[in-house]
């Protein structure tokens, strides 16, 4: 009697077993559309390649093109997530937008390898209000007048063409919006470096997935131009980034001032595919795949602990 229990005990368990691995398959099965920032972009298909493989029923599709342009298809129901490396403005909030707090990174200057001010400009630093004055106002134009020296060649300014995080963290630093700063426009992050690339008289600003290579090195062909920070007329040792380690220590001690937060915008609350697929971005293996990309930093385990109660 004993052995005919348990065999129907094995047979009740087993079967229960197989209901509830059936439903989790079927749970979770779908399609998740995301578009958006470049910033986020390399993370985020690392997230949905890892969620895939554990759950094989579901479909996620994902597109740069800007912060705005995810903003504006979350707004317009186009995508489930918008991926936005920027602060939401207040208007979005109002058409139904919920932005979840995901990663957190910093816009770059770049200059030309080729500089002819490079060497002044590794020494002293360039301050705010030089940036202010080229970007915003305009009375800065020639490289003599950002680094002391006899530079007398023209300042060419770079700036995004597509609304985008990184012109906005930019403009923000400056106490501006994308729409107040000077140059020419770039469409993307790609675009905008590779201009600077090709311009040794050349100035812009790029996310820092883009700024450094996958093995951390400034990207070939540029240099990244030392904020002065302390406005004491030197590039001391902590404002000059030649690695991606160094950056994140500044960027994490909050020494470097142009960071910002990157955000999922979901119309609505999340629910269901797209509130798992956003736990699991979270989660430590989400964290992890953060650090392997290396392209934007992690948020800390208090941090994403408070995010997913708030889903």
């Amino acid at each position: 009697m004993k052995k005919i229990i348990i065999f129907l005990l094995a047979i009740t368990f087993l079967k229960l077993s197989n209901n509830v691995a059936f439903a989790q398959e079927n749970e979770h099965k779908g399609t998740i559309t995301l578009s958006g920032a470049w910033a986020i972009y390399p993370t985020a298909v690392a997230w949905a390649d890892a969620f895939q493989k554990k759950y094989p029923n579901v479909k996620i599709d994902i597109s740069a093109g800007g912060a705005g342009k995810g903003a504006a298809d979350a707004i317009a129901g186009l995508v489930d997530i918008g991926m936005v490396s920027r602060e939401p403005d207040p208007s979005e909030i109002k058409k139904g937008i919920t932005p979840v707090y995901v990663l957190h990174d910093a816009v770059f200057a770049v200059v030309n390898e080729k500089n002819p001010a490079l060497e002044g400009i590794l020494k002293t630093g360039i301050k705010k209000d030089v940036f202010f004055d080229s970007y915003v106002s305009g009375s800065i134009t020639t490289w003599d007048q950002v680094s002391a020296g006899n530079v007398n060649k023209p300042l060419h300014l770079y700036t995004r063409s597509d609304s985008c995080g990184a012109a906005a963290a930019w403009a923000g630093y400056l106490g501006k919006k994308q729409d107040d700063l000077r140059g020419i426009g770039v469409y993307g992050d790609p675009g905008l470096l590779e201009a600077v690339k090709k311009d040794p008289a050349g100035i812009g600003y790029n996310n820092f997935s883009y700024v450094f290579t996958r093995e951390g090195q400034v990207a070939a062909g540029v240099r990244l131009a030392p904020i002065d920070s302390n406005e004491n007329g030197i590039a001391d040792q902590d404002e000059v980034y030649t690695t991606r380690d160094e950056a994140i220590k500044a960027i994490r001690a909050k020494r470097y001032p142009a960071t910002r937060k990157n955000y999922f915008f979901v119309k609505g609350k999340p629910e269901w595919l797209v509130k798992e697929f956003i736990s699991f971005a979270l989660s430590e293996e989400g964290t992890k795949i953060v650090d392997e990309v290396g392209a934007s930093l992690s948020m800390t385990a208090q941090e994403r602990e408070e995010v997913v109660k708030s889903l």
